[in-house]
């Protein structure tokens, strides 16, 4: 495909990275990420693997040069690998990502990298298994951590852990999960809770963890040394002399690192989100189903739509965790 102009929006910034949520199902329940009885989208409102496929050429085409599997939890959706070893092909694509609880690695890391992607991150929150249990509802650290060590063992590098930190509840392990990281090889990152979707599980003002308090933590043991490390998304990376793993801070609250975003999604049922923070979107899959279906008819909607999509993306999010979620949507149909 002939790669066209590329996405840049009113404030001059360069869209090169899209996470694309395959699914809106996951087998567990984090507590800050969605409800415990979830209503999950009928298949007719979710995208395609083919509609999938379509939207990554595109992106690509348009300069996107790395794109992010997500979720929900990607690895429950049958043929996602298959998916992932298309869009590893893409011609100019760079990177390929998915980020995943781990629950199904031990089984799957092997065939993720041969479908060609590049790296992983997986969700850990706490290294105590009833702990584990409490925040993921449904959740088993044992395969979890299983499943890391299947990605090691697949030649994955650079593999990434991201934890969601929460006062009273898991801030107490904020140096015992950078020790494992330091002792497994491992990056990871630390992210302040995000405010969407309505939970009543807990008060998000009060367990609001924010990273200078985790870095406190990290330096009441260890040295933090900043690096210039630019994985293309929005962690601030450290590292600690004499360790090769990185640690990272993402922090939409404390420290807003809206402008230098070279970032969009593609939710679940193909809306493009052109801000984690706000509802500035437009509807892709009705731009994929309706009209001509040959490729070269869908090519140029798709491709139009996105240019266009440039206009309305915002300057900044404007979180606030003391007021009621403005964004109803949950993390889990957003994509992580």
């Amino acid at each position: 495909m002939t790669r066209t102009a590329p996405l840049i929006d009113n404030f001059g910034r360069h869209v090169t990275y899209v996470r694309i949520s395959v699914t809106d199902r996951c087998d567990f329940r984090c507590v800050y990420c969605m409800s415990e009885d979830m209503v999950f989208l009928p298949k007719s409102q979710i995208l395609s693997l083919e509609e999938i496929e379509t939207l990554a050429r595109n992106l690509v085409a348009c300069g996107v040069t790395k794109i992010r599997l997500t979720g929900g939890e990607p690895l429950v959706r049958p043929g996602v690998v298959d998916l992932a070893k298309k869009l590893s092909a893409l011609p100019g694509l760079r990177e390929l990502c998915m980020t995943t609880n781990g629950s199904r690695l031990q089984d799957l890391a092997e065939p993720l990298k041969a479908a060609g992607v590049d790296r992983l991150n997986v969700s850990l929150d706490s290294l105590d298994e009833g702990r584990f249990h409490e925040l993921t509802r449904t959740g088993r650290l044992g395969k979890v951590m299983a499943g890391i060590e299947a990605a090691q063992r697949a030649g994955f590098q650079h593999t990434k852990l991201n934890a969601v930190v929460l006062r009273g509840r898991n801030d107490d392990e904020v140096r015992p999960l950078v020790d494992y990281a330091l002792a497994q090889g491992l990056d990871l990152s630390f992210i302040e809770e995000m405010p969407l979707g309505v939970i009543t599980e807990h008060d998000r003002a009060s367990a609001f963890f924010s990273s200078d308090d985790i870095r406190k933590v990290i330096r009441s043991r260890y040295a933090l040394e900043s690096v210039a490390d630019d994985t293309g998304g929005p962690s601030r990376y450290f590292q600690i002399p004499g360790h090769a793993s990185r640690i990272g801070f993402i922090s939409p609250h404390s420290h807003n690192f809206c402008g230098d975003c070279n970032r969009v999604r593609v939710t679940t049922e193909g809306r493009l989100l052109l801000c984690l923070g706000n509802e500035h979107s437009l509807d892709l899959r009705t731009i994929l189903r309706n009209g001509p279906s040959d490729q070269v008819s869908v090519d140029a909607r798709v491709q139009t739509a996105l240019h266009e999509a440039m206009l309305i993306k915002p300057e900044k999010h404007h979180f606030n965790l003391n007021d009621e979620p403005q964004i109803l949507r949950f993390m889990s149909a957003t994509g992580g």
